[in-house]
């Protein structure tokens, strides 16, 4: 009698490979997880990188076309530090030089109000002022006011320009010591201006972005004319009393030549 061997697998052998290929699978399924949450994270790093310097590529434009002015009450330029000794939010706040309209329906000039800040986005839709708080997201706005004028209150189109931005730094060089507020008060310009901008540190390596803006012809200028405005004062005040004597000195050499032809 003769016997036919039939070709197949054992069930020991079934199970075996099945064991292999699911280590197999497990193992491709977390490497794909792996490398899926690697992308995400450099996506996110690289959108948080490009808001950063976009945010500090707006700023320093908007202060290399700071308006320009003899008259320092119509220049504006006004700043507070994060962490400041004040304890005020930080902000800046200037007159650029544009001609990217606010609004296309509405006639502008040519001088805008912009102003910086830190802020979250239920402040905003609430209508308030942001309390520097760092309890959430913070976000930074860009306030964009046409036709600004000092005797109304500000306002304009608001944008926000980058999310979860933490720090945001601003020193101010008077040309011999660095500050952290410039005030209106002070009627000139600083000598130079450094913006730190980073986002939140407690969601791990801040991204940071610096930039210095110099623009000392500007504060000399103003300085140069506030000096130039005493000086016309004090010169007028002064100059009032040498022309009489002039006139006296005349009168009085007028009858000494007459007394001298008699």
């Amino acid at each position: 009698m003769t016997w036919m061997r039939h070709k197949g697998f054992t069930l020991a052998e079934v199970l075996v490979a099945s064991t292999i290929s699911g280590f197999i699978a497990i193992v491709a399924v977390g490497a794909m997880n792996a490398i899926s949450g690697t992308a995400q994270t450099v996506n996110q790093v690289s959108e948080v990188n490009s808001e950063v310097r976009f945010a500090a590529r707006m700023i320093a434009q908007d202060l290399a076309n700071l308006y320009r002015d003899t008259n320092p009450d119509s220049v504006k330029f006004i700043g507070v530090s994060q962490a400041s000794e004040t304890g005020a939010p930080p902000s800046l706040s200037l007159y650029t030089v544009g001609r990217a309209k606010a609004r296309a329906d509405r006639p502008e000039g040519d001088v805008y109000e912009v102003e910086y800040f830190l802020g979250s986005r239920e402040e905003q839709e609430q209508g308030l002022t942001s309390t520097g708080s760092e309890e959430n997201d913070k976000v930074l706005f860009r306030r964009l006011w046409p036709n600004p004028d000092k005797d109304r209150e500000a306002r304009g189109v608001l944008t926000p320009i980058a999310e979860n931005i933490g720090i945001f730094y601003l020193r101010f060089f008077d040309g011999q010591e660095w500050q952290g507020e410039w005030t209106e008060e002070m009627k000139t310009l600083p000598k130079l201006v450094e913006v730190t901008l980073g986002t939140t540190p407690e969601k791990g390596d801040p991204v940071l972005e610096t930039f210095t803006t110099a623009f000392p012809r500007m504060a000399e200028m103003s300085a140069g004319s506030s000096q130039q405005d005493e000086s016309s004062e004090g010169g007028r005040e002064s100059g009032s009393e040498p022309s009489g004597n002039q006139e006296n000195s005349g009168s009085d050499g007028n009858q000494n030549r007459g007394n001298q032809g008699r």
